[in-house]
């Protein structure tokens, strides 16, 4: 709001301000001085009923003194002036709380007008102090002196501020005071009135110092609605830098996602061209060298899914969102996603508590029991995995227990520290020695993020098991049951097996061919949804039924691999057997997964694991290893 100086009478400029270092913008500083300015006015404003009121009662003090000993028309002149200037500010009080604008003339008017008022009241009473003191008791005489004295005291705390104001007013009031008592020339008269001039000087003097610290309040006025203004544009700057630092980091993470997408592809063809090379050669040489490639491939995939999650957790793009939840369905999606590994290695993976309710983060829930699940059955040649649930102190406990390889004492302050790998004595597997050391560290930060405390006992050669704090839930809403139950294994071999792919990759889609085909299968091929579609409308429901779907996610023009198992299972039947494999790891395809009863894989798929999952989904068990 643009507000007039208040011309010499301005409060004193802010000189070199500054605020954490930084000097303060002239035109801010302007806008500030000027603001205050306008606030004085607004003040004085304010003070007006009250003074009106004040003087009122000293009229009437005066009036009731000397209405008998003062000329009877010298008395009504100074009241019908006194009644007019009251009408006058009245006006002035109703039209300031009713002014249209606030602009500088505008304020520069009002301002002009209060002072005019003002300086009026002091005439007024000096014209009282000359004409009524020659009249009555020295009584009166120090009543009028006391009146006159009380307007010029009470008026130093509105008018010190607008010194100059300040000071006409007490000449215009005390001078013609000083002087009346003056003129007997006696000496009590001469005595009197040098103490009343003494007063004056004082009165004069209070008002100065009474300035002087109201200007310096106001000056730290100024001063911290500065720092009010540059904090606000220090903070806009910052939340501008954050959203910015937040765009890039998303940025950042998409980018990091779509490339992991896109590397996965050929990681996967890759592998599966690999095997289906071992197939066909029986050089030993050749079958090393292709374990070999599907070690670092399959290793490859853990890698990328560890730096995704450490690189979102880091740009803060895990969000935290506990809710109440049936720990049950957490179980069944780890038991959809490894009993196949599980059941390759010959582990058996035991789930308890299913029916114990927690509240927390579902989803950073599973993530954290998916990585101790994963090392679990990684560092465990022989024996079983438990997951379980149970209460303990009025709080939920999940445990991940294993008859793995252990972890010793002095390692166990290390393992989740970013990049660290336990160096184990033992001879591990390939299986076991590959990763970052990531798994452990993203297990960390994410029971950080929802604040559940986590443990660790562990003895070498015995096992180890991770311990999770909760707390414990309600029963959450009812959903749909789903059969994720696991199948006895029938056989051995993939002969006389139909296997329908749809896969819009030609490099991913040949070598699942190959490999398919070359495992004994018989495999139909296609690139697109309605190709697929095309077919099964074709196709003899029973002869040329599917054993299993194995279908990509992302499909051509955004259609994707649930479309094509729905268009296969509208003519073959709803319990045909389906695995998703793709390249993404958003998060959603997992119930997905248990909502279209399929079983999901990443790229890139290393052929053991597809084999695995394959034999669990059928039934087949693959071949063991000599």
């Amino acid at each position: 709001m643009p507000t007039p100086p208040l011309g010499h009478e301005k409060s004193a400029p802010l000189g070199d301000a500054s605020v954490g270092g930084a000097p303060i913008d002239p035109a801010t500083k302007a806008m500030l001085e000027d603001q205050a300015a306008a606030e004085r006015v607004v003040d004085i404003y304010a003070y007006l009923p009250t003074t009106t009121v004040a003087m009122v009662v000293g009229v009437a003090v005066t009036v009731t003194q000397y209405w008998k000993l003062v000329p009877r028309p010298g008395m009504v002149a100074w009241l019908v002036a006194l009644c007019i200037l009251g009408v006058v500010r009245a006006f002035m009080s109703h039209g300031f709380k009713h002014r249209p604008n606030d602009d500088r003339e505008a304020l520069l008017r009002w301002y002009q007008a209060w002072r005019a008022t003002t300086l009026c009241a002091g005439a007024l009473w000096g014209v009282a102090a000359w004409f009524f003191y020659g009249y009555g008791s020295p009584t009166e005489k120090l009543i009028l002196i006391l009146t006159i004295y009380s307007f010029c005291m009470a008026g130093m705390q509105i008018l010190s501020p607008q010194h100059n104001t300040f000071y006409e007013f007490c000449a215009l009031c005390l001078t013609p005071l000083i002087v009346r008592v003056a003129l007997p020339g006696d000496s009590k008269s001469l005595m009197l009135a040098a103490y009343l001039l003494v007063i004056f000087g004082v009165t004069l003097l209070l008002a100065r110092l009474y300035r002087k610290n109201n200007e310096g309040l106001m000056q730290i006025k100024v001063r911290a609605d500065q720092l009010l203004i540059q904090l606000r544009a220090e903070k806009a700057a910052a939340d501008a830098a954050r959203q910015e630092a937040e765009v890039a980091n998303r940025a950042k993470t998409q980018f990091f996602a779509a490339a992991s997408h896109d590397l996965r592809q050929p990681l996967h063809a890759m592998g599966l061209f690999a095997e289906a090379l071992r197939q066909r050669s029986h050089d030993e040489e050749v079958t090393q060298l292709v374990a070999s490639i599907n070690g670092s491939v399959d290793a490859l995939e853990g890698l990328f899914s560890e730096l995704l999650d450490i690189t979102r957790i880091d740009t803060g793009g895990v969000d935290v969102t506990p809710e109440h939840f049936n720990v049950g369905e957490i179980f069944r999606r780890l038991r959809l996603h490894f009993e196949p590994v599980a059941f390759e290695k010959g582990l058996s993976l035991r789930f308890r508590g299913q029916s114990h309710n927690i509240f927390a983060d579902p989803v950073l829930v599973e993530r954290i029991l998916r990585n101790l699940v994963s090392n679990a059955i990684r560092y465990t040649n022989d024996g079983s995995v438990l997951v379980s649930c149970r209460r303990r102190e009025g709080r939920m406990l999940l445990q991940v227990w294993d008859t793995g390889v252990g972890i010793r004492e002095r390692e166990q302050d290390h393992i989740f520290e970013e990049f660290y790998q336990v160096p184990y004595n033992e001879v591990l597997s390939p299986q076991q020695r590959k990763g970052l050391g990531l798994g452990l560290a993203i297990v960390k930060r994410l029971t950080g993020l929802i604040n559940a405390p986590l443990s660790l006992r562990s003895e070498p050669g015995r096992g180890s098991v991770f311990s999770l704090e909760l707390s414990p839930g309600k029963t959450p809403r009812a959903r749909g049951p789903s059969d994720v139950g696991g199948k006895a294994p029938l056989g051995l071999t993939l002969d006389h097996k139909f296997i329908v792919v749809v896969e819009d990759e030609p490099a991913v889609r040949g070598g699942l061919e190959v490999l398919l085909k070359g495992w004994g299968a018989q495999v139909a091929s296609f690139e697109t949804v309605a190709a697929s579609s095309a077919w099964a409308q074709g196709a003899d429901p029973v002869a040329q039924r599917p054993d299993l779907l194995v279908v990509d996610y992302r499909l051509e023009h955004g259609r994707t691999g649930v479309e094509a198992i729905h268009a296969l299972r509208e003519k073959f039947g709803a319990n045909v057997p389906a695995i998703m494999v793709t390249g993404s790891t958003m998060t959603g395809h997992e119930a997905e997964a248990q909502q279209h009863d399929f079983h999901l894989l990443v790229k890139p798929v290393v052929p053991n694991k597809l084999r695995a999952m394959i034999g669990f989904k059928l039934g087949v068990r693959a071949p063991t290893k000599a």
